[in-house]
């Protein structure tokens, strides 16, 4: 792996490649610890631009008063409040939750296919359509290469929800520990990780494959967030590991809410100050529209 001068102190998961006992095509895709059919591995190169790392927060403009009391539970109850500020973890969605975009609409975009592309994740994330069906047809649209989704991580730092930053310190300050859970891709997702300061081991996101020469294969369909149901499932596994007797999941798609079950998320909380899906915020167990409610809640 190829660092530029300017990366220093930052934590990046190199781009691996590893070989697939199935047909012996060799895929490459961001590393991840543990994965059990790696049967051999080599370097690919990633360069780092140092502007892609940087910390960029978004303007986002403010909801209204309206808005917010619409919804019963933009208020949070004593039992509510009591489970957010004694949680022993939170789990984060990535995309219109902890940054400001959905991360494979900017991709597309930037590879030519933005609209079609931002359509089905529309649909995706109101829960019309089966997550996996709505990745794959995404993904279809514009077969990004391995050079396209470097010289978008190049150029396109991420952009982070005003006071994420803040809230994670303050919840990582009280020994929560924090994950994040996505149904994006880790190599968007560990830029973001490496300035929260969110160790990789901490991240659930699918994963883009690509062959020899660069080109686009298709995503890891064993990840569990590549499903309808996987952020569910991924919750339940983080709960199993780690024996933790509370855990919150915030996020703001339908998929997210999905978390919120037996031996999963015990509270919901709906991030709706990027994306409302009233249809989602509505069965939430408390919505926000601000991070700094969050926040004040736990100070």
């Amino acid at each position: 792996m190829i660092v530029m001068e300017g990366c220093k102190g930052l934590q990046i998961n190199p781009i691996k490649a590893y070989y697939c006992k199935r047909d012996n095509r060799a895929l490459v895709s961001a590393f991840t610890p543990g994965v059990s059919r790696t049967v051999g591995w080599k370097s690919h190169r990633m360069i780092c631009n140092p502007k892609s790392l940087n910390l960029v927060s978004a303007s986002i403009q403010p909801v209204g008063t309206s808005q917010k009391t619409s919804f019963s539970n933009a208020l949070p109850t004593k039992e509510v409040l009591d489970v957010w500020q004694n949680a022993d973890a939170v789990c984060f969605d990535v995309d219109s939750t902890v940054c400001v975009d959905e991360g494979i609409d900017e991709l597309a975009e930037f590879c030519g296919a933005g609209k079609a592309v931002a359509e089905w994740t529309a649909r995706a994330m109101s829960g019309s359509v089966p997550f996996e069906e709505a990745l794959a047809a995404r993904l279809s649209l514009f077969n990004p290469s391995l050079s396209q989704v470097e010289s978008f991580l190049e150029k396109k730092p991420p952009r982070l929800s005003p006071g994420i930053d803040e809230l994670v310190n303050l919840l990582k300050n009280r020994k929560k520990d924090i994950y994040l859970i996505s149904g994006g891709f880790r190599q968007m997702i560990n830029p973001v990780a490496s300035i929260l300061g969110i160790p990789s081991e901490n991240i659930f996101a699918n994963q883009l494959l690509f062959g020899t020469s660069g080109e686009f294969m298709g995503f890891d369909k064993n990840e569990p967030t590549s499903r309808s149901g996987g952020k569910a499932a991924a919750v339940r596994q983080i709960r199993k590991d780690h024996g933790y007797k509370s855990l919150v999941m915030i996020g703001d798609g339908a998929t997210d809410l999905e978390a919120r079950q037996p031996g999963g998320a015990d509270l919901y909380i709906c991030y709706a100050g990027v994306q409302l899906r009233e249809s989602v915020a509505g069965k939430a167990d408390w919505v926000v529209f601000d991070f700094k409610e969050l926040i004040s809640s736990l100070e």
